[in-house]
């Protein structure tokens, strides 16, 4: 007998292989051939001037954004917002916009969540929120990071070693084939609801 397939699906890879765009596009297939489903979460995209990242931005999946992380950022209360390389991350705004994405309802047939990385981590909110939607039984895609210097961030190291987790790891010759795969086993999780 086969084992029954993950209902979290977890895609990692080196930053800029595709993984959001990856996450994206298995969401617009989704909501094509499922209209119905009730699709909860976010992703976090660039914030670009002049061609260069100065942030990035937390948009939920109808559409609500604000920003997440900025290099570009002066207010007063940025002082104290913890840092990731030139980048202060905005954990209020997170707060206020990814976690409520995370409350776990029953009519929630999917959660999407992209990211959950070192940014997202700062929140004291966010992991509990990830985890108890990890335990909801209810089907998640989610993007994490590569372990950086072989070592892993520890809430991200709970959910790579999490027993009900599967990961793909991303690279650019398998994306399209992975993009497949996962959409795949997605929808045999949904029928199964």
């Amino acid at each position: 007998m086969a084992a029954a397939p993950s209902r979290c699906l977890l895609v990692t890879g080196p930053p800029g292989v595709g993984k959001t765009t990856l996450v994206m596009r298995v969401f617009e297939s989704l909501r094509v051939s499922h209209p119905h489903l009730n699709i909860r979460g976010f992703y976090t995209r660039e914030v670009r001037e002049s061609g260069e990242r100065v942030g990035f931005e937390v948009v939920t999946l109808d559409g609500r954004s604000g920003p997440l992380a900025s290099s570009k950022v002066s207010s007063p209360e940025s002082v104290r917002w913890p840092t990731v390389g030139k980048y202060k991350v905005d954990i209020a705004s997170l707060e206020s916009l990814a976690v409520p994405e995370l409350q776990v309802k029953e009519e929630t047939d999917l959660f999407i969540i992209d990211e959950v990385g070192k940014m997202e981590l700062f929140n004291s909110a966010f992991f509990p929120a990830v985890m108890r939607v990890i335990e909801s039984h209810i089907p998640v895609l989610a993007t994490i990071p590569v372990p950086k210097y072989g070592r892993d961030i520890p809430g991200v190291a709970r959910l790579r070693n999490h027993p009900g987790a599967d990961v793909f790891t991303l690279n650019t010759a398998n994306r399209d084939m992975m993009r497949e795969t996962i959409c795949n086993q997605l929808c045999s999780l949904l029928q199964k609801r």
